[in-house]
């Protein structure tokens, strides 16, 4: 039986990170094709930042579903994130689980590394992530 291209997976041994929106391990096949997403802002093709922080979040995995889609991926593709958060805390945790619920129902998460920042490369821009996705 051949290896699925992209495996996500949560070894014994290790808390259960899935009420937290992601997923410890994932791993690729060798003959799969990597897609680097750059780091996505809460912004549509008009450049305007919301000031809502849950807008900006649906936002960023709009445009990350429109990056792979450019490839003929889907979020379920996605091994790897990168999320970028000013001024994190509990509440705007919540929203990203909630929001990582919807995209991955079957709680197959991507890697996901958090990182609290005090700013991001434009004003008002309050979360950026970036994806690797396989195809």
């Amino acid at each position: 039986m051949e290896k699925p291209v992209l495996e996500i997976t949560n070894p014994d041994g290790i808390y259960d990170p899935r009420a937290h929106g992601y997923s410890h391990v994932a791993s690729v096949s060798a003959q799969s094709q990597l897609v680097f997403v750059a780091g996505q802002g809460g912004s549509r093709t008009d450049g305007i930042l919301s000031d809502d922080f849950g807008t900006q979040v649906s936002i960023v995995f709009e445009n990350i579903a429109l990056a792979l889609k450019s490839k003929n991926l889907t979020m379920a593709n996605i091994a790897k994130l990168t999320t970028l958060v000013v001024d994190y805390d509990e509440a705007k945790h919540k929203i990203l689980i909630e929001e990582s619920n919807k995209i991955w129902p079957d709680q197959k998460f991507p890697v996901n590394t958090l990182i609290p920042v005090q700013k991001l490369a434009l004003n008002g821009m309050l979360i950026e992530i970036d994806a690797t996705a396989v195809g």
